[in-house]
């Protein structure tokens, strides 16, 4: 509701603590508006009135500030006694009552102070004046009641000297350069050049149609003008400053109240939230449990309720130090997968509840995430390259207290080179860094790690064929895929039919197990088989008893005959 609760989301968010205790005092100021959405809507209601009391208080002290800003930290203060004054905060957790307690020290002198010298609606610029209140100072007033006198004074004298002249279009004008004229048409002003007029009249520019002068009279009431006018405007700004000197000194004072105006906008917004989209509070503690039950992603979650589908949510269990391989077809969900946990542990530690149906979580110290491709060509940086600086950065620094996403580690480079970099980087992680882990692959070989490797887990995203149809339920279960369904993506992103259908030709021969005999010779030349091995000959007699026998050279006792011979060769 404030940009000050705004700016402290961002910064908790971007640096979320691995203190156990501050976390946990977060969430229980977090957990009491979840349990009050009364108060809590009272809170938000008022805070939306408060003004930005930190900025306000930056230009202050910078001498670039205005009325307004005068004006806000009056409204800062009278919105922070308001905020005090809310029935049912007394039962608040002690980091709610202490930010309660500052707001209801507020200055209330400084605030009537302020209120009484400034006019209700200020102006922006201190430089147009017009922003202390009549009354306030007798000086002041004195200045501007000659200067808001004069134009009464201006008109009178308009109306002594055209009686004067008996010319009813004289006008009295100002100009920067001129100041205060009088101004007559070109055959008027002719008369004013001549006895008697010429020794009360002093002739100043001549226009087109027009002709100007002016009097010793209207010189002095001029020179008497601007005086009361800038009197004026000085008198104000030294007010201004004398305010402005005034809130400075309490500036540490108004800081604290500018911070508990922040806290308690975020955990009051933070509880919005977790009751708006049913989240749970998180339960961190100092053993390395990360266990998430109905794990959500919650812009994705966000997004698929503004279109009136649901997310489909699922569990991560990687207590302990578990590492888990998780594989599956494209689109399926893998790499949501892999960032809802990540975000679910950013929340928790940020001090929020989470998106999820329970979630147990110890301390993360550091979090690594490899996702995405992206070069650096400026510095010479291919795609690879840079998957590959930014996951040796996660081998080299991730600890036992570390999670770790990796998504398609070796997928920039050769089949066995990518297989054999994310093959090593897998055991590395077990054996050295020890971290908690998720590590999505299109590899299936590296599932038979888990063979050898006690933490490792393989995960795969479920898929089912209706109607001829494959449909992903992005729901994750144990086990390993069998295949990626890359062809089928490429053919929902609109690929010609002739691509798609000469694509499921080659997968089938591949798929096959034999490379080196495929459908054409344009195969045959793809170095990747180059150098496969030759499939082993066996001998096969049922083949060997069909080759041998001569269709048209049989009667049809023979054909039956010979029928039954092959079917005893059946294995």
């Amino acid at each position: 509701m404030t940009p000050a609760g705004a700016r402290l989301l961002g910064e908790r968010i971007g640096a979320p603590s691995t203190d156990q205790l501050e976390i946990a005092g977060r969430l229980d100021a977090v957990g009491f508006f979840v349990e009050s959405p009364g108060l809590r809507e009272g809170l938000r209601a008022r805070l939306a009135r408060a003004p930005d009391l930190s900025r306000a208080l930056s230009r202050l002290a910078l001498q670039r500030g205005g009325p307004r800003d005068l004006a806000a930290v009056a409204v800062a203060l009278a919105a922070a006694r308001g905020i005090a004054g809310l029935a049912g905060l007394k039962e608040a957790p002690s980091e709610v009552a202490a930010d309660i307690a500052e707001l209801a020290g507020a200055d209330c002198e400084l605030e009537q102070e302020i209120t009484r010298s400034l006019v209700s609606a200020p102006p922006l610029d201190r430089r147009a004046g017009g922003f202390i209140a009549p009354g306030v100072d007798a000086e002041l007033d004195e200045a501007r009641e000659l200067r808001d006198q004069s134009r009464q004074i201006v008109a009178g004298f308009q109306a002594k000297y055209v009686e004067l002249t008996e010319i009813r279009q004289l006008k009295i004008k100002h100009n920067n350069f001129l100041g205060f004229f009088f101004e007559v048409p070109q055959a008027q002003g002719e008369r004013l050049l001549r006895p008697p007029f010429d020794a009360t009249f002093t002739h100043r520019q001549t226009m087109a149609d027009a002709m100007r002068f002016s009097t010793r009279e209207l010189v002095e009431l001029d020179a008497k003008i601007d005086t009361a006018s800038e009197c004026a405007l000085m008198r104000e700004n030294a007010l201004f400053d004398a305010l402005r000197a005034r809130i400075c000194a309490k500036t540490s004072d108004l800081q604290r109240l500018s911070q508990s105006f922040a806290r308690l906008d975020l955990v009051a917004a933070l509880a919005e939230l977790a009751g708006r989209r049913d989240w749970t509070r998180p339960h961190v503690d100092a053993s390395l449990d990360f266990d998430i039950k109905g794990g959500r992603h919650p812009v994705v979650t966000a997004s698929l309720q503004a279109q009136g589908k649901a997310f489909a949510p699922n569990d991560c269990d990687l207590s302990g130090g578990r590492i888990a391989v998780v594989t599956g077809p494209n689109m399926a969900g893998k790499s949501t997968f892999l960032r809802q946990n990540a975000l679910i542990v950013l929340l928790a530690q940020a001090g929020s509840y989470v998106p999820a149906e329970r979630a147990r979580i110890g301390v993360v110290d550091r979090l690594f995430s490899r996702v995405g491709a992206s070069d650096d060509l400026a510095r010479g940086r291919s795609t690879f390259m840079v998957e590959m600086v930014e996951t040796a950065a996660i081998l080299n620094c991730a600890g036992p207290r570390s999670l770790v996403i990796l998504d398609e580690i070796g997928r920039g480079t050769a089949t066995f080179d990518g297989l054999s970099i994310a093959w090593a980087a897998i055991e590395h992680l077990h054996e050295s860094n020890r971290s908690r882990a998720l590590f999505a692959t299109h590899f299936h070989e590296l599932t038979q790690l888990t063979k050898r490797l006690s933490r490792l887990v393989n995960l795969t995203m479920k898929v089912t064929d209706h109607a001829g149809e494959i449909v992903f339920l992005h729901e994750v279960i144990a086990g390993a895929a069998d295949r990626s369904y890359g062809v089928h993506v490429a053919e929902l992103a609109g690929l010609p039919k002739s691509v798609v259908a000469r694509a499921h030709k080659i997968l089938a021969r591949l798929e096959a197990g034999d490379p080196r005999a495929p459908l054409e010779k344009t195969i045959d030349d793809l170095p990747l088989f180059s150098h496969a091995p030759a499939p082993l000959k066996t001998r096969d007699p049922l083949r060997e008893a069909l080759k041998a026998i001569d269709p048209d050279a049989l009667t049809p006792r023979e054909a039956l005959a010979a029928l039954y011979e092959l079917k005893e060769k059946l294995p």
